[in-house]
């Protein structure tokens, strides 16, 4: 009879979809920062299929990063970790995530020190839901399934709550459940990833975890299911169209672009329907990669084992790419040196180039990421342990 995963096999699942989410998480940040489409790609009245696929695809990054975080907790736990050492580890990490949001990653993102902008985005949310999930873990689970549950399932009946409504609580309100803008003395500061719905999705990953606890072929069946679940639950709940999504589909002029109306979710923030389009597939993808053995998981683990070097690495690289693309158009350092939002309206390249420039990204990413392995290998830091 199958044994429950050792733990380097277990690790290696889960390493294998956050690598494959994170070379995807490349390719939508080359969009941003290189395409002459200064739109967003889900805007229906702009967009073309490709571009929007181009975006769809890396939908799936946020929520599998936020659930793997969460199983990788339960997973500590499942060989033995105490709560008391998984919790100082959580809100330590949780921490450390949040600051380097704030510095490194926003230098990354602008190269500009003087900017006086503020991105609440995924490594705050990461670290935000990991302080929670310090406390959480402390929840008996099936308790801490409920909460994650209805966080996720009724997050959105909160959508009629307006910040404008709450008068000084407007801001806090953001924070918790609605994309937006306010200012703090001269800082605006943007949410794009409230945390309410994001805290469910990883607390349900940490209760996930204990999955591993049973034998490879049942654990794979039961996967393989419950991603079956999720998937056609979400073409239920978005065809219905009533609840789920503050965007309802509608019919477009075009059957493609219908359909691109229908799977045109909303992700700030993640609506139900986002998640159970994303968790679905990924929750199979885990039943999948435990079978993939060589070279193609090789490949995947390389960024899945290093995700917060290739998260701060990629994000240079391509801000570096987009001053030389700018320079050879004629622009100067000072013209790229803002988030991609404020780059020159004529600045930019086609899609080709750009999945062109995101494979050669790819591939020069996978070397260091690589070396970082072999250079951390041994090293007993705490500090390793955060990059």
């Amino acid at each position: 009879m199958n044994q429950p995963l050792a733990v380097k096999e277990r690790i290696t699942a889960v390493d294998m979809l956050r690598g494959l989410v994170m070379i995807v998480m490349a390719l939508d940040h080359i969009r941003d920062y290189t395409t002459y489409y200064h739109f967003a790609p889900e805007d229906l009245a702009q967009t073309t299929i490709p571009l929007f696929i181009t975006r769809w695809v890396t939908h799936f990054c946020a929520p599998v990063f936020m659930f793997v975080a969460g199983v990788g907790s339960g997973l500590g736990e499942v060989n033995g970790k105490s709560k008391k050492q998984l919790s100082h580890f959580l809100w330590t990490r949780g921490v450390w995530l949040v600051l380097i949001e704030f510095t490194v990653v926003k230098l990354g993102w602008t190269f500009n020190f003087t900017d006086r902008t503020i991105y609440f985005l995924v490594i705050w949310a990461l670290g935000i839901c990991m302080i929670a999930l310090a406390a959480l873990i402390y929840v008996p689970k099936r308790w801490l399934l409920g909460l994650g549950i209805a966080m996720v399932l009724g997050h959105n009946v909160l959508d009629g709550i307006l910040p404008s409504s709450l008068g000084t609580l407007g801001p806090l309100w953001m924070i918790l459940h609605v994309k937006g803008e306010f200012m703090i003395g001269p800082f605006a500061t943007f949410i794009y990833y409230p945390v309410i719905p994001w805290v469910g999705v990883m607390a349900l990953g940490y209760v996930f975890a204990d999955f591993y606890k049973t034998e490879a072929n049942k654990r794979q069946q039961q996967l393989v299911v419950l991603g079956l679940i999720l998937s056609l639950l979400f073409f239920v709940i978005r065809g219905i169209n009533s609840y789920g999504d503050m965007a309802p589909w509608s019919v477009q002029s075009t059957i493609g672009m219908t359909i691109v109306s229908f799977f045109n979710v909303t992700k700030y923030p993640p609506s139900l329907s986002y998640l159970l389009m994303t968790l679905g597939p990924s929750i199979m993808l885990l039943a999948i990669f435990e079978r993939i053995k060589g070279k193609a998981s090789d490949f995947l683990m390389v960024f899945g084992r290093v995700p917060m070097f290739f998260y701060i690495i990629h994000l240079y690289l391509i801000h570096i790419l987009a001053v030389l693309i700018g320079w050879y158009q004629g622009y100067t350092f000072y013209d790229m040196s803002h988030d991609f939002e404020s780059f020159p309206a004529d600045y930019g390249v086609g899609l080709v180039s750009t999945y062109t420039y995101w494979l050669l990204l790819i591939m020069l990413s996978y070397v260091l990421c690589k070396s970082y392995i072999t250079f951390k290998k041994g090293k007993v830091h705490p500090f390793y342990s955060y990059i």
